[in-house]
């Protein structure tokens, strides 16, 4: 009888599509991940200031400075935070690389035993440990050790600059269709604002919950939920003003 393992291993990894075995496909999803959820902070961000600027007075004069204030403001927020949260990460990631490769200069045999016992702990038998933490340090000792024992990849160390840039964009790209619907004319800016902003934040809800493997009805109804409860407060806070005189 024929053999036919491709196609057994075809159907076998068939069933696997959706998971992440190339390499950095995790790291990309996690941008990925990241960029959904910094649109959603600029949608919601933006179209709640300006849904209650709008609310309080229906002047452009005070509607633009302080949306355009509020997508300015939360992209340079949104950037510094992230330059300094990874920029904490990409040190801690450099000196770890510095302190594993002195490490190696210096105890290169008790090196290549902690190799070989974290091989030993996921099962494989003393023998063939120590064969694949002698092969894999002949080839490469540094990038052997930062897979096992840090699961660092020295290829793909996070940059403080790109996430930066990378978050200030998402939230430009959210906050940009606030910032545009609450330009209408009365009486529709508020409203047309309201419901765009509601479609936007269920689809970005959707992708974030079906890029995390969750379900995409609960992800989209919490993220829905919660930019329909920012507006509807600051939509009252600006009424409430604009009844008292105040604005």
């Amino acid at each position: 009888m024929p053999r036919r393992p491709p196609r057994v291993y075809s159907e076998r990894m068939a069933g696997h599509a959706d998971e992440p075995h190339g390499a950095g496909i995790a790291g990309r999803l996690n941008w990925l991940r990241a960029a959904v959820l910094g649109a959603n902070d600029g949608i919601v961000s933006v179209a709640a200031i300006a849904v209650g600027v709008a609310a309080a007075t229906p002047d452009l004069a005070a509607i633009v400075p302080a949306s355009s204030a509020a997508l300015v403001g939360g992209a340079i927020s949104m950037a510094l935070g992230e330059y300094v949260s990874v920029s904490s990460q990409s040190d801690s990631e450099k000196a770890l690389i510095a302190k594993e490769r002195e490490e190696l200069r210096t105890m290169p045999a008790q090196e290549l035993e902690e190799l070989t016992e974290l091989y030993r702990a996921q099962g494989l038998t003393d023998a063939t440990a120590r064969q694949v933490a002698v092969e894999l340090t002949e080839r490469d000792a540094l990038r052997a050790h930062l897979a096992a024992e840090l699961h660092i990849d020295p290829d793909d160390l996070v940059s403080p600059w790109r996430a930066a840039m990378a978050s200030a964009l998402a939230f430009v790209s959210g906050g940009i269709l606030p910032f545009l619907t609450i330009l209408l004319p009365e009486p529709y800016r508020i409203p047309v604002t309201f419901i765009l902003v509601m479609l936007a934040l269920a689809a970005t809800g959707a992708l974030g919950a079906k890029l995390g493997g969750a379900r995409p009805l609960r992800g989209t109804l919490r993220v829905v939920i919660g930019g329909a409860i920012a507006l509807a407060a600051t939509f009252a806070i600006g009424a409430l003003l604009n009844t008292a005189g105040i604005v």
